[in-house]
Order: structure tokens, then sequence, then C-alpha cells
């Protein structure tokens, strides 16, 4: 197990001397506090980002070893670079008015300006992911090809619905005009709005791209005798899904720590280990070996999209947002282990009889 975490362990040591000399450096004699935070950093992005490790693997098993590969090497950098640092910055550049190296400066050498700007672009990006991740948790309950359920009082209700054509995309939109009504600033709330509509498109875009390609690489397989891989588009789909997760811990962390380059290396550190340990669950095959997993994480980033919504009015800590995930992941867990054991009791019954 340990061989699927080496690359994890190394920006582990890299970060942390880096965080240790960049922190005596901005500040002498807080070297180890920067440690302490880079640390602090890691295990919340760990705990806010494990379903997402569940969903990035039920994907990740339909691509090629090459995108695999890219997903651990072009894909950290992304996550790092683009989403942690770069994103949060065209963000800000594009509301504020100023330009990205204006904004840069103010990230690195005015942190508090900069917080006050990103805090106000807040509702606009958390609607944006929180309506991304809305759309992954209705289209997996409303998929008419489901047939296990975990929670069967409310997946099979869930599920009779899929007769309404677009019904996922009809409850975000509800779930999204239900939320302009609560925010009161009005120029604000067009941003929410236009915001909460690009992350339900973008979804349907880049979903549908998905699918095709999947039909294709599927009857090309079939053909020539192998089976289905997916490239880039599952590769952009990965990454589309880590930003949405993303999101709500960048603008936490600033609750944490000021500093963006140690924001940066904590988080980093985090996103690391979440993509080691997606790679490790799709070599075990642990979504076959536990039924439930993958019912337990939809249902978590179903949560995790109210809670970005709630968090546009009220400050949600991110103890409440990772613990919450953790807990429904769990509870799938285990009735994952408990569904097997009774699996193995009716064969060992049946054996017996026999």
């Amino acid at each position: 197990m340990i061989k699927y975490f080496y690359g994890s362990f190394f920006v582990t040591i890299a970060g942390a001397i880096f965080a240790y000399f960049w922190g005596e450096h901005s500040h002498p004699g807080s070297g180890f506090m920067a440690l302490f935070i880079v640390a602090f950093l890691s295990i919340l992005e760990v705990t806010l980002s494990f379903d997402n490790a569940v969903i990035n693997a039920m994907k990740l098993e339909k691509m090629s070893d090459k995108w695999r590969h890219r997903f651990l090497t072009w894909g950290i950098a992304i996550a790092v670079f683009g989403m942690r640092f770069l994103f949060p910055i065209l963000v800000v550049a594009a509301f504020s008015g100023l330009t990205v190296i204006g904004v840069t400066k103010l990230a690195l050498y005015d942190v508090d300006k900069y917080a006050h700007y990103l805090h106000m672009v807040h509702a606009p990006l958390v609607t944006f992911g929180g309506s991304f991740l809305l759309m992954i948790f209705l289209a997996y309950f409303f998929h008419e090809e489901k047939e296990v359920h975990w929670i069967a009082c409310l997946e099979k209700p869930l599920l009779k619905l899929n007769c309404v054509k677009y019904i996922d995309v009809v409850f975000a939109l509800i779930a999204l005009m239900i939320l302009q009504h609560f925010i009161i600033d009005e120029a604000q709330k067009v941003a929410v709005i236009m915001a909460g509509f690009t992350g339900i498109v973008l979804y349907l875009v880049i979903d549908s791209i998905s699918n095709l390609l999947e039909q294709i690489a599927e009857r090309k397989a079939a053909l020539m005798g192998g089976a289905a891989k997916l490239g880039f588009i599952g590769f952009l789909y990965l990454e589309l899904i880590d930003a949405s997760f993303s999101l709500d811990g960048v603008l936490g962390a600033f609750a944490i720590s000021k500093d963006i380059i140690i924001i940066s290396i904590g988080l980093a550190i985090g996103a690391m280990f979440v993509r080691s340990l997606t790679i490790f669950m799709v070599d075990m095959k642990t979504l076959k070996q536990y039924l439930y997993l993958e019912h337990g994480a939809h249902w978590a980033i179903g949560f995790l999209a109210i809670i970005m919504y709630i968090s546009t009015r009220v400050e949600v800590p991110e103890v409440v947002t990772g613990g919450t995930g953790l807990v429904i992941v769990g509870a799938a867990f285990i009735s994952s282990i408990v569904h097997n054991k009774k699996l193995i009791k009716e064969k060992v019954k049946e054996i017996c009889e026999k």
C-alpha cells in the first residue's frame, strides 16, 4: 500500500522544507508555526476531499494508464498552481477591476487586502462550485441505470423521478432560484445567479462530451476486443470536479492563514495525498469490494453542495464541512462491510445446505 504514497511523501517533505524557510524569510522565528499551519491545512484538505477521491476513482477506472499518470503529474500541477493559487487571483482580478499582476502582488505582499477582495467574491465562487457538485449528485441518483440503493427509502423515490426529462437540471435551477432570494445585495445576486447557471451549464457540456466519447470508445473497444478507455475529456472532467471541491477549502484556508504561499503548500500536500488515495482505490478495486462507498460519496457531495450554498450567507466552519463528508462516507463504508459479511454468511449457509 505504501508504494502508492511515495509521491505524496516526497511532496510533503519538499513542501515542509520550503514552508519552514518561507516562514523564516517572511517573519524570522516563525518557521515552525508555518510548518504547523501547513500540516493543519494538509489534513483539512484530505478531510474535505475524501469523497472527491471516491468520485475520482470512479472516473479513473475508465481512463488509460497514460492519462492516469497525467492525472498525478499534470493534474497535481493544475490543482496546486492552477486552482489553489492562480484561479483565485484571476477571479479577484475579474471582480475587482485590478490587473492579474496587481492582484498577484496583493496576494504576496498585502495579504489582508487580497483576503478582503477574495471575501467579496466568496458568494459567486461557492455558488459556482456548489451548482456543479449539485449536478453530480442529482445526475447520479436520477440515473435510469442505477440498480443498487444504499438509503432505499430516499434513493428509490428519486430514481422514479427520472421519467421527467432533465429533472436534475430542474432541481438545480430551483435550488439556485431559492438561493438568490437570500442574497440581499442586488449586484451580488446577479453574480450568484450567473455563477450558479455557469456551473450547471458547464457540467452539462462536460458530461455530454464525456458520455459521447465514452460511447465511441466502447464501440472501438468492442471491435478491437479491448476495454474502453477515456483520455483528455475524462481528465478534464476530473479537474473540474477537483476545482469545485477545492473552492471551499481555498476560501476557508484564509481563516487559518493569510499567507498564500503557505496556503498553497498545505493544500498541495493534501491534494497529492487525495490523488494517491484515488490511484490506490482504482488498483485495489475498492469501489467493487465496498458496494455502498460510491453512494456515500455522492450523498456527501450533495451535502457539500448545500453547505456551499449556505456559506453564501452564513460562515460554515471547515470542521462541519469536512466532518459531514467523513461521517457519510464512513457510514457507507461500514454498510458495505455489513453487506459483504451478510453475503458471506448466505454463501456459507448455501454450501452447508448442499
